[in-house]
């Protein structure tokens, strides 16, 4: 298990590096990884019943102590992201399914690596956990919703049958990972050790397999659509900064929600986009879960030096992959 556990935990400091290598294997080997594709949404609820299994009492109460903290950067994920989404659909040409796959991914709830991230970077984890725990359980409504109002003029869109899909694949299994945590709580400690190597597992294979079965897109306008990831994270990075300080936030908890605002839940956004518009709409999700991973770790270490004169009660929560 000491084996199991460090492995894990290399794993899960090297995640960029594994899930830029899986692309990388998925565009070389389509054949290959292109199989995993029917089995994306099954790998999409093993990661989130992974999360289930490390989620506490302790992340909602974060919302009620600090409300409006929370609220700010809950609020900053779902508008933020989704409108630099169309903005960049309006200025850069592009297909129709790429259009709609990055209006997706806009649209999707935080990651769960931001919650490393801001740990790196010395912000307020525990804020940084709350909104995650937060959006994502608000994606079933509100994803759908978002995707519906800005991608139907690209591509048909279902917002009951997503809503219905996030359900099934978010929702029920953190609600299963909650309820074992509840009834074999030492099994589970035992078990969450293991969890970054699950998660990683799930992400790197589902990149893969939405790589493998766009290579001809990505080939054709890989360039573009890369580009345009770069500048929705980076911005969403820099504006999700600026509105936090709008907001007259401190120091680290601004270093949580742009961290938060910029990093999404891109492999929910690529099982959604190939189950419902197509694996082409996917590759924005791909790109993004191989960006995010690198420039996230970058803006930390940039963070990280950067403190407040004032010394502040800085979070000591453990974050969560």
């Amino acid at each position: 298990m000491k084996f199991i556990a460090s492995l894990s935990t290399f794993v899960g400091k090297t995640f960029a590096l594994w899930v830029l290598a899986f692309a990388l294997l998925g565009y070389l080997f389509p054949d290959t990884f292109r199989q995993i594709a029917p089995w994306i949404v099954t790998l999409l609820a093993i990661i989130m019943f992974g999360m289930g299994l490390t989620l506490s009492v302790d992340d909602f109460r974060e919302v009620v102590k600090r409300p409006v903290d929370v609220g700010i950067g809950v609020l900053s994920q779902f508008l933020i992201m989704p409108l630099l989404a169309v903005l960049l659909t309006t200025l850069i040409p592009m297909p129709p399914e790429v259009a709609a796959g990055v209006i997706l991914v806009g649209c999707c709830p935080g990651g769960t690596s931001s919650n490393v991230m801001t740990y790196l970077s010395k912000g307020d984890v525990a804020l940084s956990v709350a909104c995650t725990s937060v959006t994502t359980l608000l994606a079933p409504v509100v994803t759908p919703f978002l995707v519906w109002m800005l991608a139907s003029q690209f591509l048909p869109v279902d917002a009951w049958a997503m809503f219905v899909s996030i359900v099934k694949v978010v929702l029920v299994p953190l609600a299963l990972g909650a309820l074992l945590q509840k009834l074999v709580p030492s099994l589970v400690r035992a078990a969450v050790p293991a969890l970054p190597l699950v998660s990683v597992t799930g992400i790197v294979l589902i990149v893969a397999a939405v790589v493998a079965a766009s290579k001809g897109a990505i080939a054709e306008s890989g360039l573009m659509i890369f580009a345009v990831v770069v500048l929705h994270n980076g911005l969403g990075y820099l504006i999700g900064f600026f509105a936090a300080r709008a907001c007259g936030l401190s120091l680290a908890k601004r270093k949580a929600i742009a961290i938060e605002v910029g990093m999404q839940n891109s492999g929910l956004g690529a099982a959604l986009a190939n189950a419902y518009f197509s694996p082409v709409a996917a590759v924005p999700s791909a790109i993004f879960s191989v960006w995010h991973n690198i420039s996230g770790a970058l803006l930390a270490n940039f963070f990280a030096s950067r403190v407040e004169k004032e010394p502040e009660l800085a979070s000591v929560s453990s974050p969560k992959i």
